[in-house]
């Protein structure tokens, strides 16, 4: 079974479609039905890449602090 460490590694090839090999893909995905964090963690990193997707213009730094610190405070709730 994989650890919590090996998904969050591997999140960014998920969130982007990446093709991982077939016995990778199926141990992060029974993972994933086991384990709410890992899952949660998962929407929270889907979600961040939809909004900074949608952002007509790149984010200045400051603008990159406040929504981090937005999904911080949603996170905490």
């Amino acid at each position: 079974m994989l650890k919590c460490q090996h998904v969050e590694q591997r999140a960014d090839a998920l969130v982007d479609g990446e093709r991982l090999p077939f016995g990778e893909r199926l141990a992060l995905q029974a993972h994933l039905m086991i384990c709410r964090h890992c899952r949660r963690y998962l929407r929270q990193l889907r979600a961040l890449v939809r909004t900074l997707r949608g952002s007509p213009d790149t984010l200045s730094d400051k603008n990159t602090e406040a929504l981090v610190e937005r999904i911080l405070d949603r996170q905490s709730k």
